[in-house]
């Protein structure tokens, strides 16, 4: 049976605990369903068992992170019959830790991460590759104790630095909850007959294009990227793409799109080409689900642009 996961992150005194204890007093919340609720990490303020509405809510707490394991999750849920989970996140800890752990069938349906706007930008100046790996794949960003008055740019810079998709809210310190309306222009035309993307401006466009899709579906690119081949790959496919900071030299990877020709190019790994293609969203089982795949118009010989490796 699938579980559905509900998971909360962010650093100590972030507003986890006092998000997640309103949520659970909320009769609405609650519709005969039991509920395992991880704690992975206790701050000052501690949860209410006693203001629940219902009885079928059951805390575990794991402090060591040498106990996320498979098994202990496992049995968790077992001993709580749950039908859901909601995970409080331990922000010092990385979140593939979680995701390599959690049974098969724990499904994440949500992901909030929490900041305390005071503490922000000292966070993100010091530990920015924990700060990087709590806001990449998060639906939604809340920040906390804002100031009335406060700038919002810094936040909203911050958090779409790492993603456009995601949605932000910012809680002020007289309750009111604001959500951003801050729009971010691209730096390239996607209406155009051939959007063309510059040397500096590929991970925008990589992440845009991931994380919407379908708005590509049909267009026509052209820019300029790096050749990989691979041993699954047949003559006439390869990939093209670049090396992409987020945050830290150590968390370089390469972001590259599949590319399908109607004849075997014999383009040499490591080689820079201009590509121009028409861009197919479908199943490919590199990506293992469906993804930008593109339809080969042109390739030519290109210089390594003067910054090899782009960021956001």
């Amino acid at each position: 049976m699938e579980i559905p996961v509900y998971l909360f992150a962010g650093f100590l005194e972030s507003g986890k605990t006092k998000f997640m204890q309103e949520t659970l007093e909320d009769k609405r919340f609650h519709k005969k369903e039991r509920t395992l609720v991880l704690v992975c990490e206790e701050g000052v303020e501690e949860y209410e068992p006693s203001k629940i509405p219902s009885k079928d809510v059951y805390f575990e707490v794991i402090e060591e992170k040498e106990d996320l394991t498979e098994e202990r999750l496992a049995q968790a849920a077992e001993k709580a019959k749950a039908t859901r989970v909601l995970v409080e996140y331990n922000g010092m800890w990385q979140l593939q830790d979680l995701y390599d752990v959690i049974p098969e069938e724990w499904i994440i349906y949500q992901q909030m991460t929490f900041f305390d706007a005071a503490t922000f930008e000292s966070y993100n100046a010091n530990i920015r590759s924990l700060v990087v790996d709590k806001i990449q794949d998060t639906d939604m960003v809340v920040f906390n104790r804002v100031p009335i008055g406060a700038d919002q740019m810094p936040f909203h810079t911050a958090v779409r630095a790492l993603s456009r998709r995601t949605e932000i809210a910012y809680e002020y310190t007289n309750g009111k909850v604001v959500y951003d309306d801050i729009v971010d222009p691209l730096p390239f035309d996607v209406d155009a007959d051939v959007i063309e993307i510059q040397d500096d401006d590929y991970a925008l466009w990589y992440r845009d294009c991931t994380e919407e899709m379908d708005k590509y579906d049909g267009k026509t690119i052209k820019f300029k990227g790096l050749v990989a081949r691979n041993k699954d790959f047949d003559k006439k496919t390869f990939a093209v793409g670049r090396h992409i900071m987020t945050c830290c030299v150590e968390d370089i990877t390469y972001g590259g799109v599949i590319c399908k020709s109607d004849k075997d190019l014999k383009l040499a790994q490591g080689s820079w080409v201009n590509v121009t293609a028409d861009i197919s969203i479908e199943y490919n089982k590199i990506y293992k689900r469906k993804g930008p795949v593109l339809k080969v118009i042109s390739v030519t010989p290109a210089t390594q642009p003067e910054q090899p490796v782009v960021t956001f």
